[in-house]
């Protein structure tokens, strides 16, 4: 069975970097709101002890890069993704529209999203490190009782906490649960009416793991229409996509899997869920980055799967 842990990004040779940390306009003001912090010198002062406390629970570049205030590509990044707004009329208008956040790291997505107007009654988090989530509240200066979305640690590859079955295509037959008393995500089943994973699926550097926890999620989802999964990731053009070994910034190697965004739509639309009951989009974003002084083209997969 597939290891939960992202083992391609154990980089301990990278170190923080002060020098990615920008902030400005929406984001500067979110944080600002969100932390009760005024002065933007002291919200930077902030943001870099608790960037030095993450690094301590695992180096992820993205720790590094201050990836955790901000899509590589776009500020705050669930609120960026082309489905958000679809998303956010799920929250106003469906009866307990429960959204879970997998992967959740700080929480920041989460925040921004109940600051947006998503109920926080009907919000969930889950992360493999506990440690993250306990940051976020350092982050944002709350508690788990200022600040009371149930949060859920555990590994997305145990049986016992994300069981893998088919997805539903008419209403699950059990009552859907009360959320603050969750201790796996199993009792979810076919009751979510949201899910959002960002950044994470690249965090598996093969197929067979990628395509293990797309089929736990998708056992998740509601069959009612409009229900969604929304998310983004590393990617590569069709050419490019499928495994490869990388360098990684502390000068090792990790092994990578990328789905294009054809290759992706196949997979959600007829593998992971029947041909024609969802709705795939995407859209491929590349940029151009730097990392020990050379410069390469990155690319980030925006997607959305939706019932239909």
């Amino acid at each position: 069975m597939p290891s939960a842990i992202p083992k391609p990004f154990e980089t301990p040779g990278i170190i923080p970097e002060r020098s990615k940390y920008s902030l400005s306009g929406e984001e500067l003001h979110f944080f600002m709101a969100e932390t009760g912090i005024d002065d933007p010198d002291k919200l930077k002062e902030h943001m870099f002890a608790v960037q030095r406390e993450a690094f301590k629970v695992h180096a992820y570049p993205c720790i590094s890069r201050f990836c955790f205030t901000k899509h590589v590509f776009r500020q705050l990044s669930l609120s960026k993704l082309p489905g958000y707004d679809k998303f956010l009329e799920l929250g106003r208008s469906r009866k307990d529209p429960i959204y879970l956040d997998t992967g959740c790291f700080f929480g920041v997505d989460v925040r921004k999203a109940i600051a947006d107007g998503y109920p926080m009654e009907s919000v969930v988090a889950t992360d493999l490190a506990p440690e993250f989530w306990q940051l976020g509240h350092k982050l944002f200066n709350t508690s788990q009782e200022t600040f009371p979305v149930p949060f859920l640690a555990g590994d997305a590859f145990d049986m016992g906490f994300l069981q893998i079955v088919e997805p539903f295509y008419t209403a699950p037959t059990t009552p859907a649960p009360d959320i603050t008393s969750l201790t796996s995500l199993n009792p979810l089943r076919g009751h979510v009416s949201a899910v959002s994973i960002c950044a994470v699926f690249h965090l598996f550097g093969t197929e067979e793991a990628q395509v293990r926890l797309a089929r736990a999620i998708a056992s998740l989802l509601s069959p009612k229409p409009g229900s969604m999964i929304i998310g983004y990731q590393a990617s590569r053009p069709d050419e490019d996509a499928g495994a490869t070994i990388e360098k990684t910034p502390g000068g090792g190697e990790m092994q990578m899997f990328y789905f294009s965004p054809k290759s992706w739509t196949e997979l959600w639309d007829g593998v992971i869920f029947k041909r024609g009951t969802v709705k795939v989009a995407t859209k491929l974003v590349s940029q151009v980055l730097e990392s020990d002084g050379e410069s390469f083209e990155f690319w980030f997969m925006e997607w959305g799967v939706t019932r239909l």
